[in-house]
């Protein structure tokens, strides 16, 4: 996550100091330039923006809140939505249109993700895509459950020094930017995989919507152009991404209309020949010509060798809940490690954010990182110790070393993480299917290219490998032995798409994009429900925190803590800083009458909860 990479923060604590209800009045009314500026004015200035009392900050316009202390009896401007038949959730409005459209015509719960996969890579380019990969969980209405694993894979011409020159330096732009960056891409073979296994309408009915949208064009919103807007540069390098991205070399502009012409017939090949057009037909072809010509190594045996796998969903326990999300590679295990340890303490909702409770997720993030970081890889090529990390005995022996009043050192630790520029989207149906995906190209627009006329961008996944175990890679983070490159290989990942079911039955589908904070952004949307209370609105607009050991800093979003538990945090040990709001919890609950509550994260202003 780009956020994390910022000076280290002096060690000592924010100045504390006494501010007029005027100021506050004043504060509360330049909100939406505070969150423009991500942390706000007084950031800028050298000045705390800890405060202790309620804040409202706007989203376009929509507020959510944070009150102090107890968040989950702050009223939100609704943002919810309700249903009885359907509910769809993305993070891009035209996506979640073609999601409702196909549950409406009487598709069920996949058929309605996989069009949205597809939309959302002509909606949303710079993170839904073609050429990346993910993981999405089902849950049928019969009760099987499934993970089925599209994650891309490292190309058979890979090795762990492939990044690292002569002088034993590793190259890091290499693997960011360009060919070499490149895995094997699995988006198109995974929901291929999902429609033609648990799907119901032909490939041509779901995959029409998102032609349409790349053929005739969709009209760009604010929080389209936002992106848009910021990666000129990225698109005017190369002139192929420029007449797609760029109008007449400049930026578009809100109300205008986004045509991608390329990218319409990549999705009609698809369509009519099956994801054989992407693996081993023209758009292979295509590929790896162009990753010849700049320095790459795919080959056309990368793609038609590359396999989706399939999967029982990882299942922990959570006070009477049981969770289901991704197994490895994905990132469930570390969100099922930190729920695990945190069922040894209680947790009451008037003690939300006070400090005591912070140190206890700072801690447990902490320590699952570490595990995560040391022992845990793709499975077909490392032994994990799963089972020991989940087990009640180690949780107890991790609560036992965390000291209640020091926080611990990560010195030892090493962190992993995709970019933040991943989406997630959650769908459920009148029949009782539930879907939740996950799914990137990694960093925002992935390697930044886009070979020939394909039209889609391709991931930069290789980067989520450790290039060189102990260095640090785009994000300031360090990674272990358990994630080096070798061939074939799928990256560790984050990603965690996840259900809760409360006796047998689903009651809250979530997941996010951040990166490393993917973990920890799912671990508080749960425990907000379940701990304190918070209707899911509540809990996915709540100020978020993220601790991952390295870098050493306790990033919050703004107006997260109070200043007193800041200056807690700092006296044991903490380097607390604020930065903007990452993430985005698109999630729904159903309820006891099997009602639907969905909601788009409110940090994502272009997304929409859309139901019926």
């Amino acid at each position: 996550m780009s956020n994390l990479r910022q000076r280290e923060p002096e060690n000592h604590p924010p100045k504390q100091r006494k501010r007029s209800w005027k100021r506050c009045l004043r504060l509360c009314g330049g909100a939406v330039l505070l969150l423009t500026l991500g942390i706000g004015a007084d950031m800028l200035m050298g000045r705390s923006v800890y405060r202790p009392l309620t804040h409202v900050y706007q989203v376009g316009s929509w507020l959510f809140c944070q009150q102090s202390p107890a968040c989950q009896d702050q009223k939100y401007s609704t943002r919810e939505v309700t249903g009885k038949r359907g509910m769809v959730v993305t993070e891009q409005q035209e996506a979640s249109a073609v999601g409702l459209d196909i549950l409406k015509s009487g598709g069920n719960a996949v058929d309605a993700a996989v069009a949205i996969g597809y939309a959302l890579a002509v909606t949303y380019p710079c993170c839904g895509n073609l050429g990346g990969g993910g993981f999405m969980l089902i849950r049928q209405a019969n009760g099987k459950e499934t993970v089925i694993n599209f994650r891309e894979k490292a190309p058979l011409r890979s090795h762990s020094q492939m990044y690292v020159n002569e002088k034993g330096q590793v190259q890091s732009d290499l693997s960011r930017k360009g060919y070499l960056a490149i895995g094997v891409p699995g988006s198109v073979a995974g929901l291929d995989q999902a429609l033609t296994t648990y799907g119901t309408m032909t490939r041509q009915q779901v995959m029409a919507p998102a032609i349409k949208l790349a053929e005739n064009g969709f009209v760009l919103q604010a929080g389209d152009v936002d992106i848009l807007k910021k990666n000129t540069r990225k698109f005017s390098g190369q002139p192929n991404v420029a007449a797609i991205f760029l109008k007449n070399g400049k930026p578009f502009e809100v109300g205008d209309r986004l045509v991608q012409t390329d990218l319409a017939q990549t999705l009609k090949q698809i369509s009519q020949q099956g994801p054989q057009a992407f693996y081993s037909g023209s758009i292979a072809a295509e590929v790896v010509r162009e990753s010849n010509a700049h320095g790459g190594i795919l080959t056309l045996q990368d793609f038609r060798s590359y396999a989706v796998s399939e999967s029982k969903p990882l299942q922990c326990q959570y006070r009477g809940y049981t969770v289901l999300t991704t197994p490895l590679p994905g990132g469930g295990v570390t969100v099922c490690q930190m729920l695990t340890t945190l069922n040894g303490y209680s947790l009451k909702p008037k003690d939300f954010r006070s400090t005591g409770r912070v140190h206890w997720f700072l801690s447990t993030m902490l320590f699952a990182y570490t595990d995560r970081n040391k022992y845990l890889g793709d499975p077909e090529f490392v032994q994990n110790p799963v089972d020991r990390l989940l087990s009640p005995k180690y949780a107890a022996q991790v609560r036992q070393q965390i000291q209640p009043d020091k926080a611990t050192s990560p010195k030892q630790l090493y962190a992993d993480s995709e970019g933040e520029h991943t989406t997630h989207y959650s769908v459920v149906d009148r029949f009782g299917n539930v879907v939740s995906v996950t799914y990137t190209i990694n960093s925002l627009f992935g390697a930044e290219v886009i070979a020939g006329k394909t039209g889609f961008f391709l991931n930069n996944e290789m980067d989520d490998f450790a290039t060189q175990p102990g260095s640090a890679n785009q994000f300031g983070l360090v990674q272990g032995n358990a994630n080096a490159i070798a061939p074939g290989k799928r990256p560790l990942s984050s990603m965690a798409p996840t259900l809760v079911m409360k006796d047998g039955k689903p009651q809250i589908v979530t997941g996010s994009p951040g990166g490393p904070t993917i973990s920890t952004t799912i671990l508080q949307v749960v425990s907000n429900v379940v701990d304190s209370g918070m209707t899911v609105e509540q809990s996915v607009a709540s100020p978020r925190i993220h601790y991952q050991g390295l870098p050493n800093v306790v990033v919050t979003e703004p107006f997260a803590l109070e200043p007193a538990v800041v200056q807690s945090l700092w006296e044991k040990g903490y380097r607390v800083v604020p930065i903007p709001n990452w993430g985005a919890a698109e999630s729904i609950l159903i309820d006891q009458e099997s009602t639907f509550h969905g909601v788009n994260d409110p940090r994502k202003s272009a997304g929409q909860a859309a139901g019926y």
